[in-house]
């Protein structure tokens, strides 16, 4: 009788391991899968997640919005979030992936993708838009109030030669012109073509917004817009401003954090940006002394025309108003002070609708509204724009 060789028992092993390899498989999706669940049921019952909000309709079930709200709901609970959060900083640290929000271009420099973005009913949208706010300026000139609208380029658009691999739609190359075209009788200064030089970089590079350079040059060109023949008088109370540069600091990006790896250590992100801080000095009045950039940039609120200086201009827009120091830029080229009315996520008309509708602007209308609008806003779907018009009418 022929005895088995002692190779005839590698399959075997090898079958024996992979069964067991298989099991282990097995039971760690299981304990994943009762984990998930089991987190889901606690965020329900303790937590007050809604898995979804009434009114349920049989439409809504169809269309499918009822089982998007009920995934929503679900991604919100503490075992899919650890989960998401640990597969973008995987991915990034694998493959350089930065999900589907943010794009990276030469020499780690990142940009949002909705700049890349081709909507649908773009040219529709924009021009919506452009029909709302001609009607607002009108609104605003039966009140004696003047309208300056200031179109930020998208960062794509100045450091389109950092773009390397990513592509930037045709189409996009003269939109802001075309819109502005849209805007007859409307005063609207686009950055653009003040944010030329090569020499220069004008936007931070692993945030969405400008740096102090870019804000600089924005200010300055509405200055100059203000100041041309038969532009806007000044108003008083005139403020007269120093500036000195703080130590050097690092600046968290915004896309970093929309990435989902910012909790990764400092040394696995994509490396930060590094900035000196200007700081602002009054000089003269009573209000002399050192300014906080942070402080002039955030939002002041309703009380801030009951200050000492009442600002007769008011900027709106978004989160490009509130960083890296424009408004103290924008105070220290007008000589006057200014209320700052942006909000971060504002998009087109989220700052004009909470304004047009604060006690601020029926108590205390400004003289000038500079509303600060980024070219990547004006294409977007539409999203509540009209609510606008009865605010301002009904002052």
């Amino acid at each position: 009788m022929t005895q088995p060789s002692a190779p005839l028992n590698v399959p075997l092993t090898s079958a024996t391991a992979t069964v067991a390899n298989s099991r282990l498989a097995g039971i760690s999706l299981l304990v994943f899968i009762a984990a998930g669940l089991l987190t889901v049921i606690c965020a329900v019952i303790w937590g007050g997640v809604s898995l979804t909000k009434p009114p349920v309709t049989w439409s809504a079930f169809l269309d499918g919005k009822t089982t998007k709200q009920i995934a929503d709901s679900l991604a919100d609970t503490p075992m899919p979030q650890a989960a998401a959060k640990l597969e973008r900083g995987l991915s990034w640290l694998a493959i350089g992936d930065l999900g589907p929000r943010v794009r990276q271009g030469c020499a780690r420099w990142l940009f949002l993708s909705d700049e890349l973005t081709v909507y649908r009913n773009a040219e529709a949208n924009a021009l919506a838009r452009a029909a709302e706010l001609a009607q607002v300026k009108n609104r605003l000139a039966s009140q004696g109030i003047e309208l300056l609208v200031v179109v930020v380029p998208d960062k794509t658009r100045i450091a389109d030669q950092l773009l390397c691999g990513l592509r930037r739609p045709a189409a996009f190359e003269h939109r802001v012109d075309n819109w502005i075209k849209a805007l007859p009788g409307v005063n609207v200064l686009s950055l653009a073509g003040d944010m030329q030089d090569p020499q220069e970089r004008y936007f931070l590079r692993t945030d969405t917004h400008w740096n102090e350079k870019g804000a600089a040059t924005a200010a300055n060109a509405i200055a100059q817009r203000l100041r041309e023949p038969g532009g806007f008088e000044l108003p008083t109370p005139t403020l007269h401003m120093r500036t000195e540069v703080s130590a050097v600091v690092r600046r968290p990006g915004d896309l970093v954090r929309l990435a989902g790896i910012d909790w990764l250590p400092e040394g696995l992100q994509p490396p930060a940006d590094m900035m000196r801080p200007t700081r602002f000095i009054e000089i003269g009045g009573a209000g002399s002394g050192a300014t906080d950039p942070a402080a002039k940039t955030g939002d002041t609120g309703d009380d801030l025309f009951g200050d000492t200086g009442l600002p007769s201009i008011a900027v709106l827009g978004t989160s490009f108003s509130r960083n890296a120091s424009f408004i103290p830029f924008l105070e220290t080229a007008l000589g006057t002070r200014v209320g700052n009315f942006a909000r971060d996520g504002g998009e087109f008309a989220g700052a004009a609708h909470a304004y047009f509708n604060s006690a601020s602007f029926k108590d205390t209308p400004p003289k000038l509204v500079i509303w600060e609008i980024p070219e990547r806003s004006l294409q977007r779907p539409l999203a509540g724009e009209p609510a606008i018009w009865p605010a301002v009418a009904s002052k």
